[in-house]
């Protein structure tokens, strides 16, 4: 129902091949959702802020967490996960057979599986996305990495297509098994470059409704999904209305959440959660403030420098600007220190038997000085700002909204304080992702998340640098890092491959692509008491996304929140922090 995000837990640790293997395994038997309750059910509405408007709803075309979370509910992979073990389990595919060789994929559609109007989704619809995405004229570019190393496929019959793998690859089967399948009878002959917004027939839970361009969308739960009925699916998707608010700035998001407008608001920002949610709402438990914690892997956020363009081409000036974010007055005086500070591209690949000796880069702006008069930069008598070659140290800084403005303003500052201008470029978020997709900048603010096992081929290999509109947006290039890409290509077992992108790590704190920021533990979330939800809010491993498939709309909760609001009363309490715990075996 979600696009795929990790890989089958078997595969991932290569576990001892037969001479075939089947995914899922011989003897699988559908079951429940052991994370949905079976308390949930349906109806109601949720309305939630997902960020941004996106340029498109298409997530082949527009790779964000907004574009993946509205085309996973319309598009299906051919295999899904059990939510606990990660296990491989059907999807639009009832099984894949592996091949002796490792490189043969054999796919079974699942005769069950249909789109919404009514035909079933065959090998050749299959057949047909995998085309679509890997046509050089597609805008297709971070997920042609994966397809790429296959060769086109063969459909045997309209239930079986097989994929050859020109190459073995531990990441092969998630490749596959993540594809979202499109229907070749609707898109086929189009400008797929053009198929933004209008998804007419669809294969998953939801499907698309009314559009408010650049405010809101609605998605309709479909009561004629093919795999309703099936147990894993019965107590999820529960919402009858799924309506997402976009907000260029969250700050704007969270005035309409304390109106009402919005019921679900996860808050990213420290000084939100800690001095404006409190007060009568908050106190009468019409508003929960809740953290939730799980498995959920950190990503990592940083100010991303752009290498393909001097100055940032030159690694001193990389490091002197790391030496020039003030990382702990920041974490201190506008976080509260909520918040632990970067040092590593990989936060979770470290423990105490794995401790990470990556350098910590401390504020020092006579380091800085040192560094950049090293790289040849002096000050200009007649202006006072460094200058090299006649030509000015001014970098620019591509901005989207305002949430990064106080960050922006103390670093630059601190900048304009060793001679270096700052000229800060404000954008809204389409034509921001226009200028990513070009590579238009010096420098911007990037988050990224995480899976749970560590691909970094596509951010971090020098092949990606120069594909448009790619994730290697800040054009690293290093031979030694790719070496060790190549060298995790092949390793199926999971300990040793986590040991290769340490020592990629290593290597990526000392280049510096990124001035690293920092990140916090859990989910911090604020909603509306009007909702029902399992023990574990968002699962083992999801984020506040994962509410749009466990909650549900309580009808009694909604009922007493409209009355307690009418006569000032509080509600009972919620818990204010909630934890996944493993089951007792």
């Amino acid at each position: 129902m979600k696009r795929l995000a990790w890989l089958g837990l078997a595969w991932a640790l290569g576990l001892p091949a037969c001479a075939e293997e089947v995914f899922p395994k011989p003897g699988w038997q559908e079951a429940p959702n052991p994370l949905a309750s079976e308390f949930a059910e349906k109806g109601g509405m949720l309305v939630a802020y997902l960020g941004p408007y996106p340029k498109s709803f298409n997530y082949y075309l527009d790779l964000n967490t907004m574009s993946a979370e509205l085309f996973g509910q319309f598009y299906e992979t051919l295999l899904t996960q059990h939510p606990v073990t990660l296990e491989m389990e059907p999807m639009l595919a009832d099984r894949c057979v592996l091949g002796d060789d490792r490189r043969t994929f054999t796919f079974h559609m699942d005769p069950r599986a249909e789109w919404s109007d009514g035909r079933p989704v065959t090998a050749e619809d299959v057949r047909w996305t995998f085309s679509a995405v890997m046509d050089p004229k597609n805008l297709t570019g971070p997920h042609k990495i994966g397809l790429e190393r296959f060769d086109p496929p063969e459909v045997l019959d309209e239930s079986t297509i097989r994929f050859v793998a020109k190459e073995e690859h531990w990441e092969n089967l998630l490749a596959l098994a993540g594809l979202q399948v499109l229907p070749k009878h609707v898109f086929e002959g189009r400008d797929f470059n053009l198929q933004n917004f209008e998804f007419p027939v669809v294969s998953g839970p939801y499907r698309l409704g009314e559009i408010r361009e650049g405010l809101q969308v609605s998605l309709e739960r479909r009561t004629d999904w093919w795999a309703g009925g099936l147990p894993r699916f019965q107590k999820v998707a529960n919402f009858d209305v799924l309506r997402f608010r976009f907000f260029e700035d969250s700050d704007n998001a969270f005035e309409a959440f304390k109106k009402g407008e919005i019921d679900l608001f996860p808050v990213y920002t420290a000084h939100v959660w800690a001095n404006q949610t409190g007060g009568g709402k908050y106190d009468r438990n019409w508003i929960v403030k809740q953290a939730v914690e799980n498995r959920n892997p950190a990503g990592f956020q940083g100010i991303a420098l752009n290498q393909r363009r001097p100055p940032l081409d030159d690694p001193r000036v990389r490091r002197a600007l790391a030496h020039l974010y003030h990382r702990e007055k920041m974490n201190e005086t506008l976080m509260y220190n909520l918040y632990f500070l970067h040092r590593s591209y990989f936060e979770d690949l470290y423990d105490a038997a794995h401790p990470c000796g990556n350098e910590t880069i401390p504020f020092d702006k006579e380091k800085a000085r040192a560094l950049l008069a090293e790289a040849g930069w002096a000050a200009d008598p007649a202006t006072g700002w460094l200058a090299k070659d006649g030509r000015p140290l001014r970098l620019r800084y591509l901005s989207r909204g305002s949430a990064d403005d106080k960050f922006t303003a103390i670093f630059q500052e601190d900048l304009k304080d060793v001679g270096i201008e700052l000229v800060v470029d404000k954008k809204d978020w389409a034509a921001w992702a226009k200028d990513m997709d070009e590579y238009n900048f010096d420098m911007t603010w990037a988050s990224w998340s995480a899976g749970l096992f560590k691909n970094p081929e596509s951010m971090w290999a020098s092949k990606e640098a120069d594909r448009p509109s790619g994730q290697n947006i800040t054009g690293y290039k290093n031979a030694e890092v790719d070496a060790l890409i190549d060298a995790q290509r092949t390793e199926f077992d999971v300990q040793k491959r986590h040991d290769i992108v340490r020592k990629i790590d290593a290597i990526l704190a000392k280049d510096i692509p990124y001035v690293l920021l920092w990140n916090k533990v859990g989910t911090r979330l604020l909603w509306w008491n009007k909702f029902g939800m399992p023990g574990a809010p968002l699962g083992k491993y999801g984020d506040e996304r994962s509410a749009h498939t466990y909650w549900w709309y309580d009808f009694d909760a909604a009922a007493d929140l409209a009355r307690a609001m009418e006569t000032g009363r509080a509600l009972a309490p919620r818990p204010a922090r909630t934890a996944y715990e493993d089951p007792v075996p």
